[in-house]
């Protein structure tokens, strides 16, 4: 009797420390709501969730908030469905580090021995010989503002694209939004989000030119939808069979996919270029030219760097995963010296604001100094403005879930002010 006592006794005090550990991450929900519905009712955001989960799952802070004549029937909660867009690229890069963990494939392997059809890419240069990245305004630049570069030259590759590359943008895809009109022309005509299959966005890939040497630069783009049609032809599976079969059925997370099954109801497409709200024009979202991929449940292209759908509550179970060390629900996906080269440094070094991992932006002291957050946050996002980001130091993760193209002036700081007052709330309970 003296020992069940005992062990009643111990439980209850886990179950105290438990929940002051939760407490002291938000001490004061009341600011916090506030400040997440300020961007609702300031007309920068149509909807918005802000979600923190502690490394077993257990949720720390969770509020929505949404403009009713926008999003007048559907609830905004952990199970609502959002499109993740470039959220899907940390878990292409996760296959493969599962794939390679494998030996299927190895991150020093050359493009071209699984897309056979790579081999003969050629690189754009301006029509002075200049490297495109000059001209760039994805890079920041405004030389394109002054000079032409079209009609572009094309010439060799000088030296095989590898795996890696595509891992860490070096390979030399981009997006239809470069700056460099006669490149993004280019691209958007070939119209790839409509490809029927793999072998299709292959074919269409391969006409168009690189924007730089293999190995030279980082430029962010489609490097990671690539990586995943090397993932499907090294397993012999597709995207969505990858997802399935090693995360989300084996760690039983559910609320992330490629397909929209028929009780799904995805969110409007919302634009705020015009400084107002409304519903975005048929594409409006040109990232990749006219078209978006698609989710339909007869769809068999799977875009490895856009094309997945998630809820928040399946989000933070993979995030949950890597803050983990790659396991999660009794099930070990990936080993933790893979985890560790995902937030290792390696690219963008001299950034003050951090580094870039495996496609996870690494956060600098600058975030705290500057009220943004902590050092060490593994950081990302998406297309639509959906955020996320990963605290390793007090095991929990946070997502900022909206549908947003082009957020108007007064939500540009959102994440920023949001995650800072996280981490205001966070370093006081510290002291």
């Amino acid at each position: 009797m003296k020992n069940s006592i005992l062990t009643f006794a111990f439980l209850i005090l886990i179950l105290i420390i438990s929940c002051n550990e939760n407490e002291s991450i938000i001490s004061d929900t009341n600011t916090l709501d506030s400040l997440v519905s300020k961007y609702v009712d300031n007309g920068s955001q149509a909807l918005l969730l802000v979600r923190l989960e502690d490394k077993n799952g257990k949720p720390i802070y969770q509020f929505s908030d949404k403009n009713i004549d926008l999003v007048p029937s559907q609830d905004i909660n952990e199970n609502t469905w959002f499109r993740i867009w470039s959220m899907s690229k940390i878990i292409t890069i996760s296959i493969t580090m599962d794939l390679v963990e494998d030996g299927l494939l190895k991150l020093s392997d050359p493009v071209s021995k699984y897309i056979p059809e790579f081999k003969n890419l050629k690189v754009a240069i301006a029509n002075n010989g200049e490297s495109l990245i000059n001209y760039g305004q994805a890079l920041g630049n405004d030389k394109s503002l002054m000079d032409d570069p079209c009609p572009l030259k094309l010439v060799e590759i000088k030296s095989e694209m590898t795996v890696l590359q595509l891992i860490n943008h070096e390979a030399g895809f981009y997006y239809s939004t470069t700056g460099v009109k006669c490149l993004d022309e280019s691209l958007a005509s070939e119209n790839l989000a409509t490809s029927k299959n793999s072998d299709e966005l292959i074919h269409r890939l391969a006409k168009l030119p690189l924007i730089e040497q293999p190995g030279n630069k980082h430029f962010y783009g489609l490097n990671t939808t690539v990586l995943g049609l090397v993932n499907e032809r090294a397993s012999g599976e597709s995207l969505d069979q990858l997802v399935k079969n090693r995360i989300t059925e084996p760690m039983n997370i559910k609320g992330i996919q490629y397909k929209k099954n028929n009780d799904i109801e995805l969110l409007p497409t919302f634009s705020g270029t015009d400084s107002i709200i409304r519903i975005a024009n048929k594409g409006e979202l040109d990232i990749m030219g006219q078209h978006v991929p698609s989710y339909n449940l007869d769809n068999e292209l799977f875009m490895g760097g856009e094309g997945m759908i998630g809820t928040a509550n399946g989000y933070a179970d993979f995030l949950r995963m890597l803050l983990n060390h790659g396991e999660l629900n009794g099930h070990r996906f990936l080993n933790e010296s893979s985890v560790k080269e995902l937030y290792a440094p390696h690219t963008q070094l001299n950034n003050e604001y951090g580094y870039n991992g495996y496609n996870l932006w690494i956060t600098s002291n600058l975030y705290k100094e500057k009220g943004f957050g902590d050092e060490g946050l593994w950081t990302g996002g998406g297309y639509e403005g959906t955020h996320f980001w990963i605290d390793s130091k007090r095991d929990f993760v946070g997502l900022i879930m909206t549908q947003m193209f082009e957020t108007p002036k007064a939500g540009h700081d959102r994440d920023n002010v949001i995650r800072g007052e996280i981490y205001r709330q966070i370093f006081k309970n510290e002291k």
